[in-house]
């Protein structure tokens, strides 16, 4: 679409009733973020209250008419996507603006490829707008959806602010506080405040079980500890989410073999099929029990907010003989129904491509909308799982997607553990399917095997016979692509964060040609690569796996003070670092050819002047920390396998080295933005 150009949704697809609005960037060093907001406004272009007003803060609407469901990874970067279901807009809602903004100074103009597509219920894209003017502005507006009667129209808008999300808010209607009138109510609010600090900056919590040792949050800065004893910025949420506990109760039990009754119990299960039929059971059951967890596995899919029910080994005519899904999913909205079918496999089992083509064709003939499969693969862009054919002389359209085990524990522990549910009893039962799922006889362990190119591509590097354009490592590199979503996925869930990989676009946007590139580059130097941003950390964590030495890297670069002075700098970054490991590597970044000087973490503690260059004219840029151990040499999941030597790697430098250093400046919500032009 080109600027302001609209058009109707219905004259694009008969399934438009909920769409998926995906807001898009890329990088070319693989840095670079914005935060997506919408505003729902009445025929006077405001919103009705700060309620109408949707961002990182306050990402639902209780209706279910808008879900910010975060961030993808893409092939050149990542989407931030969006829910909206059409038929349960409010009446006197008359426009939706969709919008996105940057914070810390950055601007638009550093970003590549900005743009906005928007998807029918099927997954099918049926627009795409480019923002190619956005260059010194703060927040954009994308674009926006609008009634026409009984139809619904998109508008491409590309309006830029350079007041930034503040100005965009106030704008349309959204109250903005100053601090004068926020510190005048602070007495009578405090208890509020209170709970929004803790939904603004989520701190981790103590878990209830072994196999859950929580991580800590990184920590802040001086600066950031004054402005955390002050109230949260942002509109006031109409109620409080339960969490599970910060205090784990003492146990009643007389001793350590006393095992705790579960709801779920996995001692029974002796065969994959009992697996197969456990797993889909309980997680349906708790899909349809806790609407925030149901709505938040299903509204990327299409499915509109309504009652659900789920249901089990259904029998479904499909020629001579019936077949029988694992599971269906059904949602009433409005008197209409969406209907998705459910495989679903465990321990490791591949999805059978024959198996999910029929349930397509069952979907088709029945009129269902979707078909979801669900095991422990993770599924690549331009990479299928299972090749289907599509019969697109089909008036009805089916979708299909694919959920991994990860990302169904990632949905329960976010909501757990950071966002909250409606009530205690609801926490209790993701709290039981959490438990069942990590248990080691469920089979939902997520992406648990390197492959069978894995040994022969390793025996290649260490012999060097593994040549260019050898397809067995082209499977190791989505092996590694699908390890790394899974790592963030894990790691995200204990913070509560954001955690992305990061795809770099001079690495190319076609995924295919990108990890054929990767592929070579694995052949040429026997290295995986890969890079994590984690929201609260001052950079982006690096993690390498040396296939010819056998070794881990893990590190960090963090950027110079603007302020101070070098030997202050370093004095104050080894005072940060007084917990973390003595064989930590430490490297001052330079301007010069020569580079900066190198210590570990020991030699520096009683020197850090140490880490300043011997000519004091050398501009230091920043320093980079790393740390080095031995990575498993199995394919699988094993405790001496290369995949739990990736996970630890990640989760001793995230706990040992990068929680210690100062954050970066807290994003503020729009009631605390400074107005500010230019």
């Amino acid at each position: 679409m080109t600027k302001g150009s609209n058009v109707t949704l219905a004259d694009m697809s008969e399934n438009v009733g909920s769409v998926l609005v995906s807001l898009g960037w890329a990088s070319s060093v693989g840095d670079g973020d914005a935060d997506v907001s919408v505003l729902l406004l009445d025929e006077n272009g405001k919103v009705r209250s700060d309620g109408d007003f949707y961002f990182y803060n306050q990402p639902v609407a209780a209706d279910g008419s808008v879900q910010l469901l975060g961030k993808t990874p893409t092939a050149n970067g990542s989407e931030d996507r969006i829910s909206f279901d059409l038929t349960a807009v409010p009446v006197e809602i008359d426009r939706i603006v969709v919008a996105a903004s940057r914070y810390d100074g950055a601007r638009f103009g550093e970003l590549d490829d900005v743009r906005i597509t928007l998807a029918d219920g099927a997954g099918e894209d049926l627009l795409r707008f480019a923002v190619d003017d956005a260059d010194a502005v703060a927040a954009v507006i994308f674009g926006e959806l609008y009634r026409r009667g009984e139809a619904w129209k998109f508008r491409a808008i590309g309006q830029g602010y350079a007041a930034g999300l503040a100005g965009l808010a106030t704008d349309f209607g959204v109250d903005i506080e100053d601090d004068a009138s926020t510190e005048a109510d602070e007495t009578s609010s405090a208890a509020a405040d209170d709970d929004e600090r803790s939904a603004a900056l989520p701190a981790p919590e103590p878990r209830e079980e072994a196999t859950l040792e929580a991580i800590p949050a990184p920590r802040p800065s001086e600066d950031e500890s004054a402005a955390a004893s002050r109230p949260a910025a942002r509109p006031r949420t109409a109620k409080k989410k339960v969490t599970l506990p910060k205090a784990v109760k003492k146990t009643l039990a007389e001793n350590d073999s006393w095992k705790q009754a579960r709801l779920f119990p996995v001692s029974a299960l002796k065969s994959d099929r009992d697996r197969e039929t456990r797993a889909t059971s309980t997680l349906l059951s708790v899909m349809a029990q806790v609407p925030e967890f149901g709505r938040g596995l299903t509204a990327a899919f299409g499915a509109p907010a309504g009652r659900m029910e789920t249901f089990a080994e259904v029998s479904l005519p499909h020629g001579d003989t019936p077949r029988r899904p694992d599971g269906v999913i059904r949602v009433e909205r409005a008197g209409k129904l969406w209907t998705a079918l459910v495989e679903t496999k465990t321990n490791g089992n591949p999805l059978k491509a024959e198996q999910v083509q029929a349930y397509m064709d069952i979907a088709a003939r029945r009129g269902y909308e979707a078909v979801i499969t669900l095991s422990n693969d993770v599924a690549l862009e331009g990479s299928p799982l299972v090749d289907v054919k599509i019969d697109r002389r089909r008036k009805h359209k089916v979708a299909l997607w694919h959920l991994s085990w990860a990302e169904v524990a990632h949905q329960a522990q976010m909501l757990i553990r950071h966002e909250g549910v409606g009530n205690a009893a609801h926490a209790w039962l993701l709290q039981e399917l959490l438990h069942y799922l990590q248990h080691e006889n469920s089979g939902c362990h997520g992406f648990q095997n390197m492959g069978p190119a894995w040994v022969p591509v390793r025996n290649g590097i260490d012999n060097e016979t593994l040549c260019q354009g050898d397809g067995q490592a082209l499977e190791v590199v989505e092996s590694w692509e699908r390890l790394i979503r899974q790592v963030c996925l894990q790691l995200g869930g204990e913070l509560g964060q954001k955690v992305l990989p990061v795809q770099r676009t001079r690495r190319g946007t076609d995924p295919t040609q990108r990890r054929s590139l990767l592929a070579d580059q694995l052949c040429l130097y026997g290295k995986l690569q890969a890079e994590l941003r984690i929201d609260g950390t001052p950079g982006v964590l690096a993690l390498s796996a040396d296939l010819r030495t056998g070794k881990l890297r893990t590190a960090i670069d963090i950027p110079a003070p603007d302020q101070g002075y070098p030997l202050s700098w370093a004095k104050r970054l080894v005072r940060r670092l007084a917990e973390a490991p003595a064989d930590l590597h430490v490297e001052t970044l330079v301007d010069s050819e020569t580079g900066g000087p190198r210590a570990t973490l020991e030699r520096l503690r009683p020197e850090p002047a140490d880490m300043l260059p011997k000519d004091n004219g050398t501009h230091i840029t920043g320093f980079r920390l790393s740390l080095r151990k031995s990575m498993g040499s199995g394919r699988g999941n094993a405790e001496s396998g290369f995949i739990r030597s990736v996970d630890d790697a990640v989760q001793r430098f995230y706990t040992t080295v990068v929680v210690h250093l100062d954050s970066p400046a807290p994003r503020r919500g729009p009631g605390r933005d400074p107005v500010t032009a230019g």
